[in-house]
């Protein structure tokens, strides 16, 4: 055979093998194109979207060449096996007491057991250290006065308090907020004596204390560069402080946000650090002593909870995962990983979607089957808190703020099908 007839014959070969790709690919997207295989395809990728789909699953083929995570599942003690169902809410900022009662008996009434509350430091402390009078408006009252109603109407309804203290007030910095509202306090004993205070006065009826949020991004650390070995400080006095006012008080590290950003130094807003990285900076600053329970935030983002796509640059609701793989690599395997805040964002068409966007009956389905697989996958998980019960006002939804669109209810306590249907999960285990 002359070397002509060869080539030919071996292109020959070349486009039939070809062909025969082609065939076997076609018929390889006509069979996933099939209802069974979509929901399979969902199961594992999270994407409802059949082009996304058959990406999510080239995806996970390529989470098979990276080395696995250790979740060490059977490790985990106390604060695990706990109620998972928490919620956020905003009560500071209701005016009237009726209305803060009201938020809390309609998040009682969905099944919800712990309360996730900010007990803002400048709302407390207001005017001057060891001053917790409110002069800001007349009548002088005690600033006390609405976080001991909070305290009380959790009692009354037979839920638990997850108290965040953070904020500080304007007067703990030379510089006032123009370091921004968030940033540390210049001397961190001023906050560690507000911890003392704040955990003396509801010692024996609020015990969960979560101190910071969000260290590691722009603005909750003001314009300072992000340092893991500061917020490792803050946290060891903090702890410290709340330990020697109430033995039995159970301290959460602040929640980490999840970000892929590698610009600790970089002027504001950029100034944000990988959660990962940041974690464990703050393992070998030794803030292991210091904290009970890890946190993390749990936003689905760009895809569904069903998402098991892992890969650390990729920010999905299976995240939190390569927090637990930190954390049980420094020996910290015992204790558990809370979630802060989790939810997905129903954003309508004419508002930045800036933490994606889904519908509201993707938002309402969403929710409990993450609730779902955090019960059956994730034992080291404890409580996950939803993202958020409302607001006082409709100011976000006004400015047209994606932030408005996790809300359970509006400002007015309409429910938004989400509410009803974790009530639904929560209540009587229904799956949408």
């Amino acid at each position: 055979m002359s070397a002509h007839a060869r080539l030919h014959r071996a292109a020959a070969q070349s486009l039939s093998l070809g062909a025969g790709l082609l065939v076997v690919g076609g018929l390889a997207l006509l069979l996933l194109a099939t209802p069974p295989a979509r929901q399979w395809m969902w199961q594992w990728t999270g994407e409802e979207a059949y082009l996304a789909q058959v990406k999510g699953l080239t995806d996970l083929a390529g989470d098979r060449l990276r080395p696995g995570l250790n979740l060490a599942p059977d490790a985990v003690g106390p604060h695990a096996d706990v109620n998972p169902f928490g919620v956020n809410v905003f009560l500071e900022q209701e005016v009237d007491p009726a209305k803060r009662e009201r938020a809390v008996r309609m998040a009682a009434d969905a099944g919800f057991y712990w309360l996730r509350q900010e007990f803002p430091w400048e709302d407390i402390e207001i005017h001057g250290k060891g001053d917790f009078q409110d002069r800001r408006h007349e009548p002088y009252r005690s600033a006390w006065d609405k976080y001991d109603h909070i305290v009380a109407l959790a009692e009354q309804y037979g839920m638990e308090l997850i108290v965040r203290l953070s904020n500080p007030p304007a007067w703990s910095r030379a510089q006032g907020d123009t370091v921004g509202p968030y940033a540390p306090p210049d001397d961190y004993q001023d906050f560690a004596d507000f911890v003392y205070t704040v955990v003396s006065r509801y010692r024996g009826r609020v015990r969960y204390y979560q101190l910071w949020n969000e260290p590691n991004i722009y603005p909750e650390w003001g314009v300072y560069p992000i340092s893991p070995e500061d917020y490792t400080e803050l946290l060891r006095v903090g702890a410290t402080a709340a330990r020697a006012a109430d033995p039995d008080v159970v301290i959460i590290a602040g929640a980490l946000a999840a970000t892929i950003a590698l610009q600790p130094d970089a002027p504001p807003p950029g100034n944000s650090l990988n959660d990962l990285v940041f974690l464990q900076r703050m393992y070998d600053a030794g803030a292991a002593p210091y904290f009970d329970i890890m946190a993390a935030q749990g936003y689905g983002l760009f895809s569904g909870p069903t998402d098991r796509r892992l890969h650390p640059r990729v920010l999905n609701f299976g995240h939190v995962q390569f927090i637990r793989d930190v954390m049980v690599a420094n020996g910290d395997a015992y204790k558990p990983v809370w979630i802060s805040e989790m939810n997905w964002n129903a954003a309508p068409e004419d508002v930045e979607p800036r933490y994606g966007r889904v519908t509201l009956e993707q938002q309402a389905r969403y929710l409990p089957l993450a609730y779902e697989r955090i019960r059956r996958e994730w034992p080291w998980v404890g409580v996950a808190n939803v993202w958020y019960l409302k607001r006082a006002t409709d100011e976000w939804e006004r400015n047209r703020q994606p932030e408005a669109y996790f809300r359970l209810l509006a400002p007015d306590f309409t429910p938004m099908p989400v509410y009803e249907s974790l009530r639904a999960y929560i209540r009587e285990g229904q799956l949408p």
